[in-house]
């Protein structure tokens, strides 16, 4: 398990991190040269600290060779990045997570050593947009670049039929995993082929991302 994180650079995206991994009860190393986005996470970590997040030394002198995994936080001065990112290779983090504001200076750090690069925005304008798309999925977590565990609110063209009769797993190519009647009951997990789908019920799936969301999205789920 990931102990020891450490945040160079405290904007609003690095100082949301510190805080709630803070929050979480890991240990949080921060770095920032502004003062005041330092004294902002100062109660949420076990070291916040006013430098440079490009000056090895300082790193060095505090122990950031400690951490578990770093976050750059730097998402638009390129240099900084580069150099933040050396230098955590330098000292032999393992995982290196990177903040970028669009495609180039993602490819740039990703070929400089970072193990995952973050685009904030555009994953968030992504993320709203298909919010705004679906009709019945309420959760999806991806478990590869492919397949999600998807839960999801029943179509009303599925009600009063049987998981026989809907044969999902070849429409769909999807496999049933649990199944509730209304959001309070506990999900089921043992679901006999003959089970009838009530009106309001949620399931819960594992499935090909891409392919269910497509047609959730085009409310052609039926």
């Amino acid at each position: 398990m990931v102990k020891t994180v450490g945040v160079l650079g405290l904007g609003i995206f690095g100082s949301t991190i510190a805080k709630e991994l803070g929050e979480q009860h890991y240990d949080v190393i921060a770095v920032d040269q502004d003062i005041e986005d330092v004294n902002r996470v100062v109660e949420y970590v076990v070291q916040a600290v006013q430098g440079n997040i490009t000056d090895l030394d300082l790193l060095e002198s505090i122990g950031f060779e400690n951490c578990d995994v770093a976050v750059i936080g730097t998402g638009t001065n390129l240099e900084a990045s580069v150099l933040a990112i050396m230098n955590c290779k330098k000292l032999g983090i393992k995982k290196i997570i990177a903040k970028a504001k669009n495609r180039s200076y993602m490819e740039i750090l990703l070929e400089m050593g970072a193990d995952e690069v973050i685009r904030p925005e555009k994953e968030m304008g992504t993320k709203v947009a298909r919010n705004i798309m679906r009709h019945n999925i309420l959760d999806v977590i991806n478990l590869d670049d492919e397949n999600s565990i998807i839960e999801f609110m029943a179509p009303k063209r599925w009600v009063g039929k049987s998981l026989q009769e809907l044969n999902l797993r070849q429409k769909y190519d999807m496999n049933i995993i649990g199944f509730k009647s209304t959001p309070s009951d506990t999900l089921s997990i043992v679901i006999p082929p003959e089970q009838k789908i009530e009106a309001n019920s949620f399931i819960v799936a594992i499935g090909k991302t891409e392919v269910f969301e497509h047609l959730d999205y085009s409310n052609k789920l039926n």
